[in-house]
Order: C-alpha cells, then sequence, then structure tokens
C-alpha cells in the first residue's frame, strides 16, 4: 500500500480511504471483518459523516459499538468525518452552532477525543465564513480536530473560506471514477469548439488543488456517473471493460484494481474512497494502490470511456 505525508499535517496516509456509509446494518462481526481485511491491506484511513446511517451519527456510533477501540488502536487510524448536511431539511448549514454540534455527535457517537480531519460537507450556498473560522478556530484550540478540508467545493469556494479560517484547508472529497472525470477530461480538451467535453465546468479544480496542496479525495470510483451503477462489468461499457480486463490480466489483479489504479497512478496523490462493505472487494481494490499503470495504459482507459484525447 503506497503512502505519503498528507501535505498541510503530520499525517502518514495510505491512498486509499474506507468509507463507512454502509455499515449501519452490519454486525459487529461483519464490522469488524471489514475493518481487519482493511488494515491487512493496509488501509488505515477511514471516512465518516454525521449524516451517515438510518439516524445521525447511526455509522459512527454503529463503528464504536462493533470495534470498542483501545486508545493504542485509536492512535493506529486516521478517522475522518464530516458535517454541513441537514438531512431532515434538506439543506446545507455551516453556522458556527451547527459545525461544533455535529463535531460534538461525532465525537461522542465515534467514542474518541478527536477527529483527525473534519470536512465541511457539501457547499452551503449561505456560508458566512467568519463563523467557520469560529468554529474551527475552538475546536484546533480545544484538541477536538486535528485538520480540516471540504467536500465538493470549487476553487473560489475554497478561496472565500481561506481567507477567514486560519487553519490550511488539506482535502477536498469529489466524486471521480474512470467514466465521471470532469475534473481532469476538461483540462485534456480544452478550447476545442463543438466538444462536451471541453467546456469548463470545475474551473481548473484539480490544477487548483495542486497548486495548493490540497489532496483531492474521489468518492464514487466505481460508479459510472452519479450514483447510477457500477461500470465494471456493465453492458453500458463494453469498451472499456475490455480494457480493465485485459490489464487486470496483464497485472494479475481483479478488474477493481485497475479502476483504482487509474486514479491512484495521477500525479496528484489522490486518494481513493471505497465505500464497500464486502471484504474481498476491499482487498482487491487495495490491490490498485501499487499497479504501476504507464501512461499509454492511462490514456487508453481514458480513452475508451469515450473521453477525447486530441
Amino acid at each position: 500500500m503506497k503512502t505519503f505525508k498528507l501535505p498541510g499535517t503530520e499525517l502518514v496516509a495510505p491512498n486509499i480511504v474506507l468509507g463507512l456509509m454502509r455499515i449501519q446494518e452490519k454486525s459487529d462481526a461483519e464490522v469488524r471483518e471489514l475493518l481487519a481485511t482493511a488494515m491487512d491491506a493496509g488501509i488505515t484511513f477511514l471516512d465518516h459523516a454525521d449524516v451517515y446511517g438510518s439516524e445521525l451519527h447511526g455509522c459512527e456510533r454503529r463503528f464504536a459499538e462493533a470495534m470498542r477501540l483501545s486508545p493504542s488502536q485509536r492512535e493506529k487510524l486516521i478517522i475522518q468525518s464530516k458535517a454541513g448536511i441537514v438531512r431532515e431539511g434538506p439543506y446545507f448549514d455551516f453556522s458556527y452552532e451547527h459545525i461544533i454540534e455535529s463535531v460534538d455527535g461525532s465525537l461522542k457517537a465515534l467514542g474518541t477525543d478527536y477527529l483527525d480531519i473534519l470536512l465541511l460537507h457539501r457547499p452551503d450556498a449561505l456560508v458566512e465564513p467568519e463563523e467557520v473560522a469560529r468554529a474551527f478556530d475552538e475546536l484546533a484550540t480545544a484538541g477536538k480536530v486535528r485538520a480540516f478540508g471540504v467536500s465538493n467545493h470549487t476553487p473560489r469556494q475554497i478561496d472565500l473560506l481561506k481567507r477567514h479560517v486560519s487553519q490550511p484547508l488539506v482535502i477536498n472529497q469529489l466524486q471521480l471514477s474512470i467514466t465521471h472525470a470532469p475534473l481532469i477530461a476538461q483540462g485534456v480538451a480544452a478550447n476545442m469548439q463543438g466538444l462536451d467535453q471541453s467546456v469548463s465546468r470545475d474551473d481548473g479544480l484539480l490544477d487548483y488543488c495542486r497548486l495548493h496542496d490540497i489532496t483531492v479525495q474521489a468518492w464514487s470510483p466505481f460508479q459510472a456517473g452519479f450514483f447510477d451503477g457500477p461500470f465494471l462489468g456493465s453492458e453500458r461499457h463494453p469498451q472499456l471493460n475490455a480494457v480493465i480486463d485485459r490489464l487486470a490480466e496483464k497485472y494479475d489483479v481483479p478488474p477493481l484494481a485497475i479502476a483504482t489504479a487509474w486514479i491512484t497512478r495521477h500525479p496528484a496523490r489522490m486518494q481513493v474512497v471505497i465505500g464497500t462493505t464486502t471484504p474481498q472487494r476491499v482487498a482487491d481494490a487495495a490491490l490498485g494502490s501499487d499497479v504501476p499503470l504507464t501512461r499509454a495504459e492511462w490514456y487508453e482507459l481514458f480513452r475508451a470511456a469515450n473521453y477525447i484525447v486530441p
């Protein structure tokens, strides 16, 4: 498992993250097996959110109940959670009160004294950056949160926050897969007339994150689009799957590892957030961390996903 020092922190992180949004109904034994498989593969970075589960903090609480981590076990993990979505609204809330309440709820549910990382979960159109800064300062001073970031934010939204918060924003969690790659595709075909792919939708978000030492975390790395099913094995993507299968055979890994490797191969040092609750799929995806796709193979996968490479 490849690791790197997460810019803006002292954390040494793997490039694969285990997302825990689907563990609410899992038994203690199933949760423990999932975590054991992940840790055996070198995945020590866990992704939570206050809204994951059938009730507020449901998955965080399920995790804590099943794992009952000792202090020494807790220290071996990087635990990240997110705040800002009010599910019952539905709406978004980056107010000082909501951020503080959410973090305190996460800490209680997780049975820990601190979060390694807190992300603001999707942009709040009514954000008042001064309130975010006040909440971040209080959480950092109290030792409740060690590092901060965002999710699904644009460059200008990040700049607005950075003007007020004193802590570095070290992560931006964004949707990215081989078949959902506007972050990359727009830059490849920029300024080409008549191509939908060349229309700027992200304002150079990936390059912005690289320039500002913000690590991109790719969520839904195996989804074809916005929660409309996986591309692996899908009849909708025969050409792509043919290339994936051939490369999987070449590198002697499962197809899932090739889909993972397409993201980890990128020089931006992105992390892949996998949300499966099947231990074997965790192990399969983890193998992609070390697959050395060539430049030609990376572009072949990109083309096979119907992106234009001039």
